[in-house]
């Protein structure tokens, strides 16, 4: 597998890291999350190169990830905003966070903590099923559908001789 030629791959995975899986792209995703919307405010934040964040940006407005949209007309500025599309990156964003706080953290803990304003408390990413609601563990699930690299992966052969 070419790391150019994941889109054109038959898996969801590889199609999704093809868009998201860069870790300046990773990061602005994590700054879009925090409200940032402005290149300047960014490109400050992040400390990335203007030309790397120009393609970032661009990327992830051609994939449906942000909509640029103008906030001034004089000078000409635009702002980038999270679409529904990119919403829907939060689980997965929040589970990385949330795996390095339980990973890679100091003493002094996670350095931002997330608070659900519904009821107010702290919380951490957690996979549940849509179904029933249970909380998802990995070895609780197998895969179906097409034939397809699954099928030849390594951990799936290895599930078929440990059932």
């Amino acid at each position: 597998m070419r790391w150019n030629g994941l889109a054109d791959e038959d898996c969801s995975l590889a199609r999704s890291l093809a868009v998201v899986g860069d870790r300046w792209t990773l990061l602005v995703l994590r700054e879009a999350f925090l409200r940032v919307r402005r290149f300047d405010d960014f490109q400050t934040r992040l400390g990335i190169a203007r030309r790397v964040l120009t393609e970032r940006l661009a990327l992830l407005v051609a994939e449906g990830v942000l909509e640029k949209v103008q906030y001034s007309e004089r000078p000409v500025r635009h702002e980038y905003r999270l679409t529904e599309k990119g919403l829907e990156l939060y689980p997965v964003i929040i589970a990385l966070v949330h795996w390095g706080d339980r990973h890679y953290t100091d003493d002094r803990g996670p350095p931002l903590l997330h608070r659900h304003k519904g009821c107010g408390h702290d919380f951490t990413a957690v996979l549940t099923c849509s179904e029933c609601g249970e909380r998802v563990d990995p070895r609780e699930v197998t895969v179906h559908g097409r034939a397809c690299a699954a099928e030849n992966h390594p951990t799936r052969s290895h599930a078929k001789r440990s059932e």
